[in-house]
């Protein structure tokens, strides 16, 4: 009897079934659950947002003249459009990089200057037609 019920319990495959399938809708769950997340706690659109350029930026300060000169110091060239600056006033209320390169690219050896406007110089990139925003490069204005 015992050798029957041996060959039995190998032969027979009735539980199998039902492991594998709670086994799978588990896994189903935590794919759907990890996706979902994903979208809802807003990491889905970062992922194919634009990405902000690497560039450098050097500052220099003209005291008696109330100015900082920012230069692009290296790194890739950024459209004049996409760059802005806080922190600075330019005369006749231009935009800083979009007047000085109008339709052109911002590189190496580029620069504006503009007169002090806050204790904070950043230069701020705006991704042509997204809502993405970055700070290149910040410099606090020496008293």
């Amino acid at each position: 009897m015992q050798k029957s019920s041996l060959k039995q319990m190998l032969t027979d495959d009735k539980a199998v079934s039902p492991v594998i399938g709670v086994i799978l809708m588990v896994a189903i769950t935590v794919i759907l659950a990890a996706v979902i997340g994903t979208f809802v706690l807003g990491l889905g659109s970062s992922v194919t947002g634009a990405t902000a350029p690497t560039a450098d930026f050097s500052f220099s300060t003209d005291s008696s003249a109330g100015e900082v000169t920012v230069t692009h110091s290296g790194g890739a060239s950024i459209a004049s459009s996409e760059l802005t600056t806080t922190g600075l006033t330019f005369e006749n209320g231009n935009e800083d990089w979009r007047d000085a390169y109008e339709g052109e690219s911002v590189s190496a050896g580029n620069s504006v200057t503009g007169e002090i406007d806050g204790d904070t110089v950043r230069i701020v990139w705006n991704a042509d037609g997204a809502e993405s925003s970055q700070i290149l490069a910040s410099y606090n204005v020496p008293n």
